[in-house]
């Protein structure tokens, strides 16, 4: 019998109910699929009947990826590695339908990895089907002028539309985690601002919301030196605080930032 190692992060989704809603977000029959953290393998043995094209599942635990190997044989290519050490484009040359039931201590972290990572041109995945802690996914979904909203939400919502499918009560994973959970859906958008590095965007709001509570007078003069020309371009006003600014006004924000550097 696995055991869940704790410093993994490691929480078992068991509910078949949870399960099924999972696979009813998008169609995988015929897909190039990537599952993240699949643990024993009850997600994976059921998106294996939808028949996909082909599947990817990345396991850091040794245990495990011989497990899922020995249990599955070639009907998947396991990869044994740390998530935030791969170069996810290169797992295959088509796009991805990315499953992930991930682990809360690193969630973010990879999150934002695949998002500063993100080509101008394309995508390496056509959908991500995430699992988060709650209180992490109504960070990410939140909107401006509401407590939740800070910098993952403005990142999460550069180049992807982001929806939530359901909440998961602790009950639904073994061993079961001490809060509840929500299940997002991320789709790429067509149309987005235009930033030459990604990691400006990661500066610009990493600065503005490290004192979420104090006037955007000073993050702005940090970053502008008190520019007035942008001031009155963006029409910002320096008494507000971080959270009364839109995204759109986050994403002009860098590339002024940008234009400035140049």
């Amino acid at each position: 019998m696995i055991k869940a190692k704790k410093s993994l992060g490691q929480n078992f989704l068991i509910d078949q109910n949870i399960i099924n809603k999972i696979l009813q977000v998008t169609n995988i029959e015929n897909k190039y699929i990537l599952e993240v953290g699949p643990g024993t393998g009850n997600l994976t043995s059921h998106i294996i009947r939808h028949n996909p094209k082909k599947i990817f599942v990345i396991e850091k635990d040794e245990n495990l990826a011989l497990k899922l190997s020995n249990n599955f044989k070639n009907e998947i290519e396991v990869i044994n590695t740390d998530i935030l050490m791969i170069n996810e484009k290169k797992i295959c040359n088509d796009e991805l339908i990315v499953f992930g039931n991930l682990p809360y201590n690193i969630s973010t972290e990879i999150l934002c990895k695949w998002i500063l990572n993100l080509d101008k041109s394309s995508f390496w995945f056509s959908y991500l089907v995430l699992m988060f802690q709650k209180e992490v996914a109504d960070r990410i979904i939140s909107n401006f002028n509401t407590s939740n909203y800070g910098r993952l939400s403005v990142l999460s919502n550069w180049k992807l539309d982001v929806r939530k499918i359901c909440d998961v009560k602790p009950n639904s994973f073994s061993p079961r985690p001490k809060v509840d959970s929500s299940l997002l859906f991320f789709k790429p958008k067509k149309n987005f601002y235009e930033i030459e590095n990604p990691k400006n965007l990661e500066k610009i709001t990493r600065i503005f919301f490290s004192q979420r509570r104090k006037m955007l007078k000073k993050p702005f003069n940090q970053l502008f030196n008190g520019n007035l020309n942008i001031i009155n371009k963006l029409k910002i006003d320096l008494n507000l605080r971080p959270q009364n600014l839109n995204f759109e006004t986050y994403y002009k924000l860098t590339q002024e930032y940008e234009n400035l550097a140049c």
